[in-house]
């Protein structure tokens, strides 16, 4: 028997927590039709001797909700060996959208996830009103990996409510009527579920909160409910959880009520480094109970990036360094080392009416130094401040003289979710739970300031393998985590797993040698735009439905992905013995 592709002699680990072993792999037809020795020859064979082969990553946290509109790729996740992206978290979107509140929902868009208004306006075409619609405008075109979309709760309440909507009013009973009703017919349309947003940290680029801010109980459970009625759909959150008690009783009972599957972001904050404790605690008590709950939790800190090149860095809010801010890179760069220039740089203070840069930015005992290949769980004395005392200079000459490096290109790195103590065994707890899932890799989003759309490399690389300052997890564990439970989680049942039937979504992967390397900025934007990018070397091939689109990290041009409308099943095992 031929087969269209055969790989063959790998170290396969399938996704399903069982040990590696070493097997053949077929395919035909975009699925895995058999797994072990193969004898039979492919039109088309790797060999993956001394090679890692793992199911496609599924990827539950992104934001790709505007590129997927401009573009056809969904990089940076498609070059860490993502296969499936699931975009329309947060709350946040572009449809529904009346013409009138095109605009509205952009600066939103700038505002929570850093993607620039003139980005946005330039790219988006905007051929839709409906969520439907959207969809509808998205599903003949080809991509390199397959997504999945959410319904977004901002939009949703805008479409319905306006203006009254956008200033967080109560919704009326006919509102929450209406959303629901909507909510309905985007699930049935093949929206994967819903989103919303509860924290302060989601504002529009105007200072504004997100409209979804303070959406009732009545309201939320009012769409859960319709959720219910169509029998599919999760539910995402994230929330402030400024009274965790009450806010974790109400994701609760909103669950116990739908039974519809909801997941919450949660992370370590710095304010309260124990907190994200008791919401775990209060998640595994749920699931104990039977309930669909989880936590979207991630492997490393969440950090801002900054750089001369970037949306901020430590001398943002000086008035000094704004009248070179603008300037092309050398000539920032030329300005900069310029002894009057550094000097008053140096001798200069913040803008005190910009608290926020001010405060952030200065933490330099937070604030480390981010190397060619990053260290995510770095030790206290690659700290500004550290490296400043160290060389006997002020902790601003240190950050001047770092940014200056590799000619301006240089970063540096701020965590401030899931680092309070200096330490990843937070994360490790989370990670380790039953009641969480890997995500929050913000896939698309933060391109000025953060690059964690990697999060699945290194999910491999750090915990699997690198990791010295405390306990790591098996490799199958791992690769388990980020395909058969996430894909399952989303109801994504026909991948994630490496077994016959399944989606022939897989990577082959150099597992000794993959290394992350540090983001750069690229201009591929529209209208020019930049962005964040960070690229991995160790990824063999990475195969979508059977096709080859990424060989030893470059694009083959293969565009295999398409969007995926709703809930999949898993394969049926008489119909996979049957052909």
């Amino acid at each position: 028997m031929t087969h269209d592709l055969v790989i063959r002699n790998g170290f396969v680990v399938d996704g399903s927590g069982v040990p590696g072993r070493a097997a053949d792999i077929a395919i035909d037809g975009g699925r895995i039709t058999a797994v072990g020795k193969i004898s039979g020859k492919g039109v088309s064979e790797i060999d993956a001797k001394g090679e890692l082969v793992t199911p496609g990553f599924v990827d539950v946290h992104t934001h790709y909700d505007g590129q997927v509109t401009w573009g056809d790729t969904l990089t940076p996740s498609s070059i860490h060996g993502v296969t499936t992206a699931v975009m329309g978290n947060c709350g946040v979107g572009f449809a529904p959208c009346k013409p009138q509140d095109h605009d509205r929902l952009i600066r939103l868009m700038e505002g929570v996830e850093d993607i620039p208004f003139p980005v946005l306006t330039a790219g988006l075409p905007w051929d839709w009103e409906s969520f439907p619609e959207y969809l509808d405008s998205l599903s003949d075109k080809a991509f390199d990996i397959d997504f999945a979309a959410q319904l977004p709760h901002a939009a949703l309440r805008v479409y319905v409510m306006g203006e009254r909507g956008a200033n967080r009013e109560d919704a009326t009973p006919e509102d929450i009527a209406k959303m629901a009703q909507l909510a309905r017919e985007a699930v049935e349309a093949g929206a994967l579920g819903f989103s919303t947003s509860r924290t302060l940290n989601h504002r529009t680029s105007d200072g504004q909160p997100t409209p979804t801010l303070t959406a009732s109980e009545e309201e939320l459970t009012g769409i859960a409910m319709a959720l219910k009625e169509v029998g599919k759909g999760v539910l995402q959150f994230v929330s402030d959880f400024n009274d965790p008690q009450k806010e974790a009783a109400m994701l609760r009972q909103i669950v116990e009520r739908s039974g519809r599957p909801l997941s919450v972001s949660l992370a370590q904050s710095d304010l309260a480094p124990e907190g994200w404790k008791r919401l775990l605690g209060a998640i595994e008590q749920a699931v104990d109970g039977g309930l669909p709950m989880r936590a979207q939790v991630c492997g490393r800190p969440v950090g801002v990036l900054l750089g001369l090149e970037l949306t901020m860095n430590p001398f943002s809010a000086h008035p000094v360094y704004q009248e070179v801010r603008d300037k092309p890179l050398a000539e920032q760069v030329s300005a900069l080392r310029d002894p009057d220039f550094r000097a008053r740089l140096l001798a200069s203070e913040p803008d005190p009416n910009n608290p926020f840069v001010k405060s952030l930015l200065r933490q330099f005992g937070k604030l480390f130094t981010l190397d060619a290949v990053p260290d995510y769980e770095p030790e206290a004395d690659r700290t500004v401040e550290a490296i400043a005392r160290a060389r006997g200079v002020t902790p601003e000459e240190a950050a001047l003289d770092l940014m200056l490096e590799d000619d301006g290109h240089s970063l540096l790195y701020l965590p401030f979710l899931n680092y309070a103590q200096g330490s990843l065994d937070p994360s490790h707890a989370m990670l380790s739970s039953k009641a969480t899932i890997p995500g929050l890799s913000d896939g698309g989003a933060h391109v000025g300031m953060i690059c964690d759309g990697s999060f699945p490399t290194t999910m491999l690389t750090h915990w699997t393998r690198d990791r010295t300052r405390g306990p790591k997890f098996p490799l199958e564990w791992i690769v388990k985590r980020q395909t058969a439970d996430t894909a399952h989680w989303m109801g994504l049942n026909d991948r994630g797993l490496l077994q016959p039937g399944f989606r022939a979504d897989l990577n082959i992967i150099d597992y000794n040698n993959l290394t992350l390397h540090r983001p750069e900025i690229q201009r591929d934007l529209p209208a020019g735009g930049r962005r964040l990018m960070q690229r991995a070397t160790g990824y063999t091939a990475t195969i979508v439905a059977g096709e080859i689109i990424y060989r030893d990290g470059a694009p083959t041009g293969a565009k295999p992905g398409r969007i995926v409308r709703g809930a999949q099943h898993a394969p049926s095992i008489s119909r996979i013995a049957a052909e």
